[in-house]
């Protein structure tokens, strides 16, 4: 019986390996898998050994006070790679956390192991490629400029395309503008600005003040635009409304916020306008060809030492698969709720809008060709096959 250990550390990991678990479950039902994983993984019929929760936080310095949640999830899986006994192991991006635990692989198991959505050794850390050529088997990359910082490396590095061009592309057929505002209940006659501040617990709380003042902002100077705020799955909407209640005292909240969960998605698609965090939702707002302003803020610490250790001028994926500036981006002192006002101001003009949506489609087209979650099933299965033979 074939034992597979999913390791997947944040909640857009989560869902890419949720895909990845589904088709690989209608190819080989007798595969037992495992995984450390959100609501996406359990819901595809995973069953849990860590929580990706315990992982819910972005940063270097940031880590500090989770360090107890960080420790319980590093125990789970270093035990489930006993009790477990793999045949494959398949992280799923976070590399902080999933390339230590690829060395546990490689000492305490005889596993192969698939780095899905790898460490990004071509924007920071280039020190990370000689680990993963001593932890790692093989390498599925999702963004197309990625192959050339692998080349000459010992893995065999396979250019997949994106997990998200074949769900988006068909999600966005489905559900255009009129549909998104219906199934949020939103009036489609309105403008909306969507407000999207992390998955994570010190994401949201460093950019959700600062997105809901530019909000007010805008609200003052721009008739007739609502606002939508977007939690993702696991954030605690307790801590958010502790936040908005902050905010509230000094007016720094537009009226009317609403306020949705777990739609992301229906969010952006029925927005005329996103305003987010780099990561993810960058590439999901691009495929679901809307404007974006990105807002970028992290520890000084942490930030500080980004800053010496990036190799790349942007941190918006939109910018990086266009190799130029086509959607701004406001980083730590510029993230300020005036500049984020103004750029949005911009936007939500029509010739604002118009270009940026052609540069984003013209972005798009870099991706690549539709199937990556196909791809990654298919090198799956053969690791499993020659570790057989």
């Amino acid at each position: 019986m074939t034992r597979v250990l999913i390791s997947a550390g944040d909640v857009s990991g989560d869902q890419h390996a949720a895909a990845l678990v589904r088709l690989l479950r209608l190819r080989r039902p007798e595969w037992e898998i495992y995984g450390l994983g959100g609501e996406a993984l359990a819901k595809a019929g995973v069953e849990l050994v860590g929580d990706q929760s315990d992982l819910a936080v972005g940063g270097i310095f940031e880590l500090i006070g989770q360090l107890g949640r960080v420790r319980r999830a590093w125990g789970a899986m270093r035990r489930a790679l006993v009790e477990i006994d793999p045949h494959l192991v398949i992280l799923v991006d976070s590399a902080g956390f999933n390339l230590p635990l690829a060395r546990q692989v490689r000492k305490k198991t005889r596993a192969r192991t698939l780095y899905f959505i790898a460490p990004q050794i071509w924007a920071w850390r280039p020190g990370r490629l000689r680990k993963m050529s001593r932890r790692v088997d093989r390498v599925a990359l999702i963004l197309p400029f990625e192959e050339a910082a692998y080349a000459g490396s010992s893995m065999q590095v396979d250019f997949v395309g994106h997990p998200l061009v074949d769900e988006l592309r068909a999600w966005r057929s489905g559900c255009d503008r009129e549909e998104a505002c219906r199934r949020l209940g939103l009036d489609s006659a309105r403008r909306w600005v969507a407000l999207l501040p992390g998955s994570r617990r010190n994401e949201v709380v460093r950019h959700l003040p600062v997105l809901v003042a530019a909000a007010e902002r805008v609200a003052k100077q721009v008739p007739d635009v609502g606002f939508v705020l977007a939690l993702a799955p696991g954030v605690d909407c307790a801590e958010v409304e502790r936040l908005l209640d902050d905010s509230r005292e000094i007016g720094q909240v537009p009226e009317g916020l609403s306020i949705q969960s777990g739609v992301s998605r229906e969010v952006i698609r029925a927005s005329s306008l996103v305003l987010l965090k780099p990561g993810t939702g960058t590439v999901e707002s691009m495929l679901l060809q809307r404007p974006m302003v990105v807002v970028g803020l992290a520890h000084p610490l942490t930030a500080g030492v980004v800053r010496r250790l990036l190799k790349v001028r942007w941190l918006g994926m939109p910018n990086l698969i266009a190799e130029r500036s086509i959607v701004p981006e406001l980083l730590q002192d510029e993230a300020t709720p005036e500049r984020v006002a103004a750029e949005a101001r911009i936007l939500l003009g029509s010739e604002g809008e118009a270009r940026q949506c052609q540069n984003l489609a013209e972005a798009e087209e870099r991706l690549g060709p539709p199937g990556a979650i196909g791809r990654v099933a298919d090198l799956a299965e053969l690791m499993v096959v020659a570790d057989s033979t």
